[in-house]
This record gives structure tokens, C-alpha cells and sequence, in this order.
């Protein structure tokens, strides 16, 4: 199917769309900002952290891996001569740690941000963690077990890139290796080329991650175990196992409350390891103490409402009507996939390719309804008159209107066979439509099969008063099935004597991998040419089982040598005859000692 042009794409409208909207809220912006520039610049001079979040960062980083403050103030002073901004660095008491230069008291101002590793300012770093990821303490990785699961981590980047994705290795704060997968993974296959390293506990994990289960076991009042999962998530199980080590996750605790203990046994365990709670001003070295104060004018309170409650309501009208277009054909879609009918195509993106998509699907869905209901009908036209004649004569046979001789049974066994070659067929036909019929390939000599397929046409073809010949071109050997490859080329022959009068010839013809059974029969005409291997088809309308065959031999002939890997052609010309040709996969070179034939 075409792709749909760049100027009619979904893509391309929402893109516009979104675009608009930007502008809009860019102009918007713009407006509010050159409006309220001159009053709040000399305002926002005096904030602190709330628009410096390096600095907080770095100090929440010192605070993570250090016990106490003593080694910050050489940090506050280069941070501060970069920023030409006074840092200020006080105990909760507001006792001094550390201050970049002279200013005003800021012993009632209020602070920036409070500086605690195990209680992180979300709103400053724009996550959900309330614990430092750096506060590593215990948990740290022992440099021995490191190196075990670096070793892991190497062989689960081997298992990704062989699923055609890849990975590379990144090492967390605590030193424990993760994966980061970066191919392309639709199906999540290579999360299982992860598991040994997301469920590996080292030994130096055990015992603080011990601690951590049975304080927050204590606190939530659990009666069941408590295992926590590697750092950083520390993600809590139930388990009613005793073993320390690691378990894969059974049963993950959601509820609030026994999480909160998890987050509040860690602080227990992590509290020596940090550097205690500090209160952190970042000020303006020239401004007043009281600089730290933030507050709207009225007026630029209304204005700032004003222009942001249009630009909310106008982003809601355009999404509501772009939502109501782009619903629409969907709507559309769905009521006509429910009444089975086909969809009108009124747009030219994607959703219009879908609808033309579902017109196939229907399409395809009635043909294959249509060909069930022809088979069915088929089936059932095959097996009566076999079973009305097997009825007849037994009927007849019951009222003593005819003998029970050696004749009688010899009618009924060839309509037994005849029906048994019916079903024969049709289970072939099924374990080829399933997916079930195989083949067991070995290599075999051509010039065999077609031999002893000859050989068993030979009396039909006599009494057909039709010549059955062979012609081979060197001894060619390919890897097939011989049983399989002898039942093909023997469909083949059979429907070739079936339609060929006498003096005539069918002439089985091999060269290399390709295999060709032609006949001097009435040919098939060109519109019934594609129908050849359906099954039940017959060229005549009656549908006389007078020729011997079933219907079902070219399509069971097809099925076998696409089994094999190959196809299946025909080709006639009307009066002259048909041909049809098998090709194989390849041929091989004839090694020493015959291949197998088939027997």
C-alpha cells in the first residue's frame, strides 16, 4: 500500500496543531514576561536556591557521601565566586557552617532549601525520590562482589546484543552495575537477559538489606518476612522463606504504609553515613536580609491568571475539536466493523489506510467464508455418492434383489477405498492448512522416484492406452522426502492419465532440482488455468466423478512441495496439453553410496 502523503499524515495535522498551540503560548508568554519584566527581575535577584538548583545539588551530593559539613566550605567558596552570589550554610539551630563572605544577619531570613540528603526537596530536583540516590552508605558494593557482578553484567550485554538489541553497562552510586538496553525491544524479550542481575544479592547487601526488611517488618507489624530487592529501588516482598538470600519477587507490597517503613528503615540505616540537616541561603551579597521574600504585586497576580486561564481555555477548545475530528472516522470505523459492512473512505491519512485495511479484511473475511461453505458443500457432494452407492447395494443386497457374491464385495470395497482416498486427502489438507505436515528430507536420487512412480502408473497407463515415459538428465540428487516427493510427482501422473486420451503420452522429465510432468491431453483453458490446484475443481460443470479423481490431488501436490521448501507451477495450452513443474530448493552433488529411494 502507498504511504500517505506528508501534507495529509495524522502526523502532520497534530504537529500543526501543536505547533499553533506553542505559538500561542509563546506569544502569550512573551507578553506576560515584557509586561511584568521591569518588576520582577530586581525581585528574582534576591532568590535563592528556588532558581539555583546547582548549588543545591552539589551540597545534597556532599551531604550523601559525607558523615559531616567540614570539607563543604571550600565547595560554598567556589561556588560562590562562580555565581557572584553569597552562600550561606547553617545548622537547623541557624548556627553557622560555612558563609562565602560578609552580609547582612540571616538569622531570621528564611532558607532556600533545607540540605538533607535523606529528605529530598522534590520540588527542587523534579523527581519523586525522597531519599538521595548517592546516600549510599552500607549498601556500598564490596570491590570483590563488584567484580562478580560486572562479570554478570558482561554476559547479560552478550544475551541482549544476541536478541539484536543492545546494551551497555552503567554503574550505579553504590558501585552495582544496571543495564541499559538501547536497541529496539517491542516484545520486552530482553528483560530476561537482565533477571540474574536484577535479582543477584551480593554479600555485602545481605546483612544491611536484612536490617532493612526486619525494621520495616517491625514497623508495619508483618508477621510474614520481609525481602527487599537490590538498591536503588528496594522494591518489598512477602515471603515466608528464611534464607537471606536473594528471591525473585512472589508477591510485591503496594500498600503505602509498609513502603513508608521501607523509606523510614532506610533513613535508619543510611542516618551515620550523612551529614546532619543544614539550612541553605543563597542571597544576593549587596541586598538586605530581607531579600529573600517573593511576593506578587495584585496587579501582576490578575494578569498572570488572566493570560494563563486563555491560554489554558484555548488550548482545550483546539483539543477538543481536533479530538472530535480525529474521533470521528474512528467512530465511523468501529460502527461499520461491528454491522460487517464496508467502511466509507473519507480521509486520505492514516486512519484512512486503516479503513481501506479493514474493506481487505472483510473482504478477505467473506471470500474465506464463501471458499468454507463452497468446501463444505464439496465434501459432502464427494462422500454421498460413494456412501449412496455403498447403501444402495447393501439395501439391495438386504432384499435379496442382488446376489451376495465376490462381485458385490468387490464393489464395496472400491467404494470403501474411494472414500478412505477422500479422507486420506482431506487430512493431508488439514495437517498442511495447521502446519503440522512435515517432511523428512534426506538425499534422494530423481531418477528413483520417478522410476517407481512410473512403474505404479504403469497398468493404469496401459489401459488408458497412454505411453508413460522417462527423460533424465544425468542422475540429479535432492534433498526432499522421498515417500512425499513419490506422492506429488504421482498426483501429477495420475491426473495426466486421467486426462489424456489414448495414443497419447504423459512424460516425466527431471533436470537438476526442477522436475516437469507433461501431458498431450485437451489442455486447460487460461481462465480456468489459476483454479487448477483448488480444491474440488473440476474443468467440467458436472462435477462427474467419472474421471477417477477426487479433486483434491493438485492442491494435496501443492501443499507437499511447498512443504519442502519449493513450488508448484502449471502451464497448457489448449489442445496441446499440460505441464507442471516442480522446483526444488537446489540439487546436490551425488557423494559415495546411493542416497536412500524411496521405498
Amino acid at each position: 500500500m502507498s504511504r500517505v502523503r506528508v501534507r495529509h499524515s495524522l502526523v502532520t495535522r497534530l504537529l500543526v496543531t501543536s505547533v499553533l498551540i506553542a505559538i500561542a503560548a509563546i506569544v502569550a508568554t512573551a507578553w506576560l514576561a515584557a509586561s511584568t519584566a521591569t518588576r520582577a527581575i530586581s525581585q528574582e535577584q534576591g532568590r535563592s536556591l528556588t532558581e539555583d538548583k546547582g548549588v543545591y545539588d552539589m551540597l545534597l551530593g556532599y551531604a550523601a557521601t559525607h558523615a559531616d559539613w567540614s570539607g563543604a566550605p571550600a565547595l560554598i567558596q567556589a561556588r560562590a565566586a562562580e555565581l557572584n552570589r553569597r552562600i550561606t550554610l547553617m545548622t537547623v539551630d541557624r548556627t553557622v557552617l560555612a558563609d562565602s563572605g560578609p552580609g547582612p544577619s540571616l538569622a531570621a531570613a528564611r532558607p532556600s532549601a533545607t540540605v538533607d540528603p535523606l529528605t529530598v526537596d522534590t520540588g527542587l530536583t523534579g523527581g519523586n525520590v525522597r531519599i538521595d540516590a548517592r546516600a549510599t552508605g552500607p549498601f556500598r558494593i564490596a570491590a570483590a562482589d563488584r567484580n562478580v557482578l560486572d562479570k554478570i553484567a558482561a554476559d547479560a550485554v552478550g544475551c541482549v546484543r544476541k536478541l539484536g538489541s543492545d546494551a551497555k553497562v552503567v554503574h550505579q552510586p553504590s558501585g552495582r552495575p544496571a543495564l541499559a538496553v538501547t536497541g529496539f525491544d517491542p516484545t520486552g524479550s530482553t528483560s530476561g537477559c537482565v533477571s540474574e542481575l536484577t535479582y543477584t544479592i551480593t554479600k555485602s547487601e545481605l546483612e544491611p538489606l536484612g536490617q532493612v526488611g526486619r525494621l520495616a517488618a517491625r514497623c508495619a507489624g508483618l508477621t510474614a518476612k520481609l525481602h527487599l530487592g537490590v538498591w536503588p529501588d528496594f522494591t518489598a516482598y512477602y515471603t515466608s522463606t528464611d534464607s537471606e538470600q536473594a528471591v525473585k519477587p512472589v508477591a510485591p507490597i503496594t500498600d503505602a504504609r509498609v513502603r513508608g517503613c521501607v523509606e523510614k528503615a532506610r533513613r535508619t540505616l543510611l542516618q551515620p553515613y550523612v551529614a546532619p540537616p543544614a539550612l541553605l541561603f543563597v542571597t544576593d551579597p549587596r541586598a538586605g536580609a530581607d531579600q529573600t521574600r517573593f511576593t506578587l504585586s495584585r496587579a501582576n497576580t490578575i494578569r498572570i491568571v488572566t493570560v494563563t486561564g486563555g491560554v489554558l481555555l484555548a488550548t482545550i477548545l483546539i483539543t477538543v475539536l481536533v479530538g472530535y475530528r480525529l474521533v470521528r472516522p474512528l467512530r465511523a470505523l468501529t460502527d461499520a466493523a461491528d454491522g460487517h459492512r464496508p467502511v466509507p473512505v473519507s480521509t486520505r491519512d492514516e486512519i484512512g489506510r486503516l479503513a481501506r485495511a479493514l474493506n481487505d479484511s472483510t473482504e478477505r473475511r467473506d471470500r474465506a467464508e464463501a471458499q468454507r461453505r463452497a468446501m463444505v458443500s464439496d465434501v459432502a457432494h464427494e462422500m454421498r455418492t460413494p456412501l449412496t452407492n455403498i447403501r444402495s447395494w447393501l439395501e439391495a443386497a438386504q432384499d435379496d434383489l442382488a446376489p451376495t457374491d465376490g462381485q458385490l464385495l468387490d464393489l464395496l470395497h472400491d467404494e470403501a477405498v474411494l472414500l478412505q482416498h477422500i479422507i486420506d486427502d482431506l487430512t493431508d489438507l488439514a495437517a498442511a492448512d495447521a502446519g503440522t505436515l512435515r517432511v523428512h528430507a534426506e538425499p534422494t536420487y530423481v531418477r528413483d522416484v520417478l522410476g517407481q512412480v512410473a512403474e505404479s502408473h504403469r497398468a493404469p497407463a496401459q489401459a488408458a492406452g497412454v505411453d508413460l515415459r522417462i527423460e533424465v538428465d544425468a542422475n540429479p540428487v535432492v534433498e526432499a522426502d522421498p515417500v512425499r516427493l513419490r506422492q506429488v510427482v504421482g498426483n501429477l501422473v495420475a491426473n495426466g492419465i486421467r486426462h489424456t486420451p489414448a495414443g497419447g503420452s504423459v512424460t516425466l522429465a527431471a533436470a537438476g532440482p526442477v522436475i516437469e510432468v507433461r501431458d498431450t491431453g485437451a489442455g486447460i483453458a487460461p481462465e480456468n488455468l489459476p483454479r487448477v490446484f483448488d480444491r474440488f475443481w473440476r474443468a467440467d460443470e458436472s462435477r462427474s466423478r467419472a474421471t477417477g479423481g477426487s479433486g483434491l490431488g493438485l492442491a494435496i501436490a501443492r501443499k507437499l512441495t511447498e512443504a519442502h521448501g519449493g513450488t508448484l507451477d502449471a502451464a497448457s495450452v489448449v489442445g496441446r496439453g499440460s505441464t507442471f513443474t516442480i522446483r526444488l530448493p537446489g540439487s546436490l552433488k551425488p557423494e559415495r553410496g546411493r542416497p536412500k529411494s524411496p521405498g
